[in-house]
């Protein structure tokens, strides 16, 4: 059967009743809608006269072009033109996307060799201007009996020092008068310590285990809150904080008052400690200065030296035995050995194994060797007479806090962000552990001046007893963090560990001890000190 329209065989047949020929349903009707007449014999011609033929499911039958092997041929010739002309086209696409792609690789490597060029000139531009900074001549008094090491408004003269091939300072270095001073020291330490026994005024276990917060003295500013470092001096009772708010405060603990806030650095004071027997203050910054305070008899404190000898913060300032020399360490991966009278820098001693910045500093009793802790993290013990390492220990994690050394000398105690550590000196190995609570970075850690306790502070602060490498370090007392910051971040005992002194991320100097020692006496509590 054969559509009379289209010549090909219909899909929905029909018949016209009329004239009996067929047709493909969509065809009629929709001539029929046009003209109303029979396509082929021109009689006039409804839908009514459409009667659809019935017939059962077949297979549609092939085209016309299908009919034949040459027509099949020429089908099968325009699929294959389709495919290749899709297949071009994809092509060009994938053409025009590599070029882009390489377009784009092309000026990333670009950028990339800009940046470095430009990072290159800038470093360079730095140590040109380091360099001019520390050749620049300071103006000298030239007065009758002016000293070129003068100090006018507390600030340390041009000092005539030769600049070495590398741009810096070439230092006189440690003399053999200093090494044997040093040794005298030593030997003269060594020999008392042997002898030394625990003091009957030291406070008992039981004592301790009872210590509970005595006061709380707001003594820095509010507007930046924060003491990252203390120190008492022993001869008086008094106590020296260094804050974030770029003050070092010299605080009377029997009276509760302060005696003198030192004014002058720029930025935050990380490290501070009292010269015993020469009214000295000592504070380092992250100026990247260290100051020299020197202290009259109204109280009151002045700068006598302005040291600018580090190229980067300085952590670290711990004083040498003989109350004659002190060391600072500093994130510019060297430490220095100054003369505390004159602040003259006898010594700077470089690393450059890659130690990431030193971090803390303390000598140790007998005052021969020192221990400088990296954010490597690695402690490193130097020879002082030599300026060169002797030992290290690396088995920690973070940046090192805070060493410190116990009074017999056997024991070395640094924190670090997985807790503390103790090490024997004498084997040169670990032998315990204190971890970190809550995962809380242990900040200060602390022997008393008898070496009969130690003090950890992190999200808390616990005491431990001391005792031997086989014996077990007993935790007598624990103090939860009551400053809100959970951050304690300087210890230090008074006199016979009769008092803890701690300092944290707030403004407040906190007092732990007996209540019975303080009584009515006492100095207030919570005063506001600083405005």
């Amino acid at each position: 059967m054969i559509c009379s329209i289209s010549g090909e065989a219909p899909v929905e047949p029909v018949v016209s009743k009329k004239s009996g020929l067929l047709f493909e349903r969509r065809l009629i009707e929709r001539h029929i809608s046009d003209s109303g007449k029979c396509p082929v014999t021109g009689e006039p011609l409804t839908m009514e006269d459409i009667v659809p033929v019935k017939a059962g499911k077949t297979a549609k039958p092939r085209p016309v072009q299908g009919a034949s092997i040459p027509g099949m041929l020429g089908m099968l010739q325009h699929e294959w033109d389709a495919l290749m002309l899709s297949n071009h086209a994809l092509e060009m696409q994938l053409q025009n996307a590599r070029q882009e792609l390489s377009h784009a690789l092309y000026q990333h490597d670009a950028a990339c060799r800009v940046i470095a060029r430009l990072k290159k000139e800038r470093d360079e531009a730095r140590a040109l201007l380091a360099q001019a900074e520390r050749q620049m001549p300071m103006p000298i008094a030239t007065g009758p009996g002016s000293n070129a090491a003068a100090l006018t408004n507390g600030k340390r003269a041009a000092e005539d020092d030769e600049m070495g091939p590398d741009g810096k300072k070439i230092r006189p270095g440690i003399s053999s008068s200093i090494i044997s001073e040093l040794t005298d020291c030593n030997t003269a330490l060594s020999q008392q310590r042997k002898k030394r026994q625990i003091p009957s005024t030291l406070a008992p276990v039981d004592a301790v285990e009872r210590y509970t917060q005595l006061n709380s003295f707001p003594l820095h500013k509010t507007n930046k809150p924060g003491i990252l470092s203390l120190d008492v001096l022993y001869s008086r009772d008094i106590i020296a904080t260094g804050g974030i708010d770029t003050n070092v405060v010299v605080f009377d603990r029997p009276s509760g008052e302060i005696l003198s806030t030192l004014s002058g650095h720029s930025k935050k004071v990380t490290s501070v400690k009292f010269v015993p027997q020469k009214e000295l203050v000592v504070s380092g910054s992250a100026d990247k200065t260290v100051r020299i305070w020197k202290g009259s008899e109204d109280g009151k404190y002045d700068c006598r030296h302005v040291l600018k000898d580090h190229t980067a913060e300085v952590e670290a300032v711990t004083i040498h035995p003989t109350n004659n020399y002190f060391v600072t360490a500093s994130l510019d991966n060297s430490w220095c050995f100054y003369e505390l009278d004159s602040g003259r820098c006898l010594a700077q001693v470089s690393d450059d194994s890659g130690s990431q910045g030193y971090t803390t500093a303390a000598f140790h009793p007998d005052g021969l060797i020192i221990g400088i802790g990296t954010s490597g993290p690695v402690v490193k013990i130097w020879d002082v007479k030599n300026q060169s390492p002797v030992a290290k220990f690396d088995e920690m994690v973070g940046a090192v806090t805070a060493v410190s050394f116990s009074e017999n000398g056997y024991f070395l105690a640094t924190a670090a962000q997985d807790g503390v550590k103790l090490w024997d000196l004498r084997k040169l190995r670990n032998f315990r552990t204190f971890a970190a609570e809550d995962k809380t970075p242990i900040q200060a850690v602390e022997f008393d001046h008898s070496g009969s306790y130690l003090a950890i502070g992190g999200s808390d602060i616990r005491i431990y007893q001391v005792a031997n490498v086989k014996s077990e370090w007993n935790c007598i007392k624990t103090f939860p963090d009551l400053s809100g910051t959970g951050r304690t971040t300087s210890l230090k005992f008074g006199t016979d560990a009769k008092y803890l002194a701690a300092g944290s991320m707030d403004r407040n100097l906190r007092i732990f001890g007996l209540p019975a020692e303080n009584g009515e006496d006492g100095p207030p509590e919570h005063s506001d000190y600083t405005s």
